[in-house]
């Protein structure tokens, strides 16, 4: 016989359960875009009612930017983290731009194009796009003023380099939205040889270093 006392929900720590919410709402914008993340979805993501999402983000927007901001912290953190593991700048480098380009980057890519068409009209989501930019911007000109300083780079002005390689990215990161077909090779590694010209390395430098881990000479 089927007990009649009423199952009891675990009540969670309210900054345990905003984080739950965020994760599970950067989720979904990485599976199907920015435009899914409503306070429904992520209540049918997370099988609670709606009005505990709203507890916790009362605008939407506010919850579009969270998600966003969470996954694209996730992934600035795995490619360029602040404590680098050992390695040479080079090696770091060469592991940054193989995975920027390969397809395991490509539902992130989407995201950025996503968020940037829709921060046009969305304030949070503009302001939180704006910081990510300034993270993705910072990391990258602190490993190549690295290399500068260890003498594996030659660069007059490390910001006008990182900003080349980014630009680089950006555009093969269009792509992904726009053709299934594979890019010739000259274009795949665009942002290596453009990093190389532009840190006076050897060309091929860099994609034999990602190719083996160990960076040439």
């Amino acid at each position: 016989m089927p007990s009649s006392v009423p199952r009891r929900r675990t009540r969670k720590d309210p900054a345990a359960r905003r984080a739950e919410i965020v994760d599970a709402a950067a989720g979904v914008a990485l599976r199907e875009g920015l435009e899914c993340v409503t306070l429904r979805r992520v209540a049918e993501e997370l099988d609670v009612r709606p009005g505990l999402i709203s507890h916790y983000f009362p605008s939407a927007d506010d919850l579009v930017a969270e998600a966003f901001g969470s996954a694209a912290t996730a992934e600035t953190d795995a490619l360029l983290p602040e404590e680098r593991p050992e390695g040479t700048p080079t090696e770091h480098l060469a592991r940054f731009l193989a995975r920027t380009t390969g397809e395991s980057y490509d539902a992130i890519s989407r995201l950025w194009i996503n968020a940037r068409h829709l921060s046009r009209y969305r304030e949070a989501l503009r302001e939180r796009v704006a910081v990510q930019e300034a993270a993705w911007r910072a990391r990258l000109e602190g490993l190549i003023r690295q290399g500068v300083e260890t003498g594996e780079f030659r660069t007059g002005d490390p910001l006008v380099t990182t900003l080349q390689i980014l630009v680089v990215l950006d555009g093969l990161g269009v792509d992904v939205n726009v053709g299934e077909e594979d890019l010739p090779e000259a274009v795949t590694f665009l942002a290596f040889r453009t990093a190389e010209r532009e840190l006076g390395l050897r060309q091929g430098t860099l994609t034999r270093a990602a190719e083996s881990g160990q960076p040439s000479r």
